[in-house]
């Protein structure tokens, strides 16, 4: 008996796939590989990109009810929440969501994910490239290495009490970050997209 499953990928532009105009993203990627598998004849599993470029915890904890509400599947759901790089980034002189809230928001995030699934998914913030680690860009934000250990030592604290699974990106582009990320030196390129979607393939291949 084949299982529809739905997979829920919330998330800022990094989950949007933004910046790659071969394969859409590392969770566009994951979509057809998905769609793939069930012609060949495996469960369905349905992905939905929730990724919203600019998004912090703090969009995420106003929509993730809604969202789960809306896009249930009784035979299964899995839910991958992806975020911190904008939420450790500083903006007119202060971090857009401090780490003490951005503790609570994947907390609660994760409370209500838990009201439909016991499988959810926190993924690792990226590192940034030396040409913009702790420089201000054109958007005004600034952004450090050292947030980012900072918000992902949380992100895996988080996991191991709620029995979470983390998805460390961010060791898979430590030392090759210069040549995965885009000029931006936040968003992935093709290259990095790919080698997120490598990482995560085996973890949607367990509901397939």
């Amino acid at each position: 008996m084949k299982r529809m499953i739905y997979a829920l990928f919330f998330g800022d532009s990094i989950t949007y796939g933004e910046y790659d105009g071969v394969f859409g993203g590392w969770v566009d990627i994951l979509k057809r590989y998905a769609l793939q598998k069930f012609h060949e004849g495996s469960n369905e599993v349905i992905v939905y990109n929730l990724g919203i470029g600019g998004e912090t915890t703090e969009g995420l904890v106003k929509r993730i009810s809604h969202e789960l509400d809306a896009r249930y599947s009784a035979e299964g759901n899995v839910v991958f929440l992806a975020y911190g790089a904008n939420d450790l980034a500083i903006k007119e002189g202060s971090q857009m969501v401090s780490s003490e809230q951005f503790k609570v928001h994947i907390q609660t995030a994760i409370n209500s994910a838990k009201q439909y699934t016991d499988d959810i998914y926190l993924v690792s913030i990226l590192p940034f490239s030396k040409n913009v680690d702790g420089i201000e860009v054109a958007s005004g934000k600034l952004r450090t290495n050292d947030e980012v250990l900072v918000y992902n030592k949380i992100l895996q604290d988080i996991a191991l009490e709620n029995s979470c699974a983390y998805i460390d990106f961010y060791a898979a582009f430590l030392m090759d970050k210069e040549i995965l990320l885009s000029q931006d030196g936040v968003h992935p390129n093709e290259k990095g997209y790919g080698t997120m979607a490598e990482i995560a393939i085996p973890i949607i291949e367990k509901y397939l």
